[in-house]
């Protein structure tokens, strides 16, 4: 009988010890953030994923009232900062901030580490940035969509194109279109987007596809001629190039993703005030133009579910594409 009753007092202990834990962590969720939190960002500072999780952190800052410090955690393919939050206690004092290499990585890469739906919750998409596909002037002499698909299958595995690499959203656009319009090319890829882009113009490859926000100028410039951007829509720094969609590729669409995410586990009290934090952020006036003007349309996901199901949609889509196509990251 003794027994009995010391194992119903330690129950009683453990009850009650349970209670005390789940009080404190009601209290620790109301009170959030009381503390500063880390934005992860897993590549170098001076991309699009940096420059837009700095110009979110201040004002979310303000919005929060704990301090909101970016830091800058590259290496092995943005995996060594997106495995690092990945692994960090799930209470919301450590995000990621990623973009479309978030799901391909994970889905090209052997040894990623981590899984894209998985291993976290989505808070909210930050922009998007469209594609598109710009040719050297001098090498390419078609000027329309139509032309340069007629001109691609006269010649089938004779035109190259640049990518900054294996994997890249350059090469995922390249191949994405190859199915689409029904032609095959033979792919370059770089170390890196600035040299794909040099030799571009130089005429050591003819043609790429690449992100609006870097290739426009040269586009607007004369260096390069852009024949269609990949979203569904019209980019405002390149109002006179039409999408692949309305030049005949129709349903035609791939741009790139910004996001924010934080550790499976994360409560949802946080998520949603994050993402309902950071929606009202990308609706800023003076934001949404300054990115505009680089190619950028900022943009929230309606709600952190919302965002969760279309990186799960990414990932099937980029897991077919792999297996239709061969791909495999460097």
């Amino acid at each position: 009988m003794r027994i009995f009753k010391q194992l119903s007092l330690a129950a009683v202990l453990v009850g009650l010890c349970f209670q005390a834990q789940s009080q404190s962590s009601a209290q620790d969720i109301a009170a959030y953030p009381n503390r500063p939190i880390k934005l992860i960002v897993p590549v170098a500072a001076g991309g699009n994923v940096d420059i837009v999780a700095r110009a979110i952190a201040e004002p979310l800052s303000k919005a929060l009232g704990q301090q909101v410090i970016v830091e800058n955690k590259p290496g092995a393919s943005s995996l060594l900062g997106t495995n690092l939050v990945a692994k960090a206690a799930p209470d919301g004092y450590t995000l990621l901030a990623h973009s479309t290499t978030f799901v391909t990585a994970a889905v090209l890469l052997k040894n990623a580490g981590y899984d894209p739906v998985k291993d976290f919750e989505p808070i909210s998409v930050t922009c998007q940035i469209p594609m598109v596909l710009v040719v050297n002037p001098e090498k390419i002499q078609a000027r329309t969509l139509k032309d340069f698909i007629a001109l691609s299958k006269a010649q089938p595995k004779a035109l190259a194109y640049a990518s900054s690499g294996n994997g890249s959203t350059g090469h995922i656009a390249a191949e994405l279109f190859s199915n689409a319009a029904g032609v095959s090319y033979l792919h370059i890829p770089y170390k890196g987007n600035a040299q794909a882009m040099v030799d571009l113009m130089g005429g050591q490859v003819p043609f790429m596809f690449d992100q609006v926000s870097t290739s426009a100028q040269y586009a607007l410039n004369g260096k390069l001629f852009a024949l269609g951007v990949t979203s569904k829509k019209r980019s405002p720094i390149l109002p006179n190039v039409p999408t692949l969609d309305e030049s005949g590729l129709k349903g035609f669409e791939d741009s790139t993703f910004n996001g924010l995410f934080a550790p499976a586990g994360t409560p949802p009290q946080i998520i949603n005030k994050l993402h309902q934090e950071v929606s009202k952020i990308l609706k800023s006036p003076a934001l949404v133009k300054m990115f505009m003007e680089k190619g950028v349309e900022l943009v929230a996901s309606p709600t952190p579910q919302d965002f969760g199901i279309y990186i799960a949609s990414q990932r099937e889509r980029y897991q077919e594409l792999a297996r239709t196509a061969n791909i495999q990251a460097d």
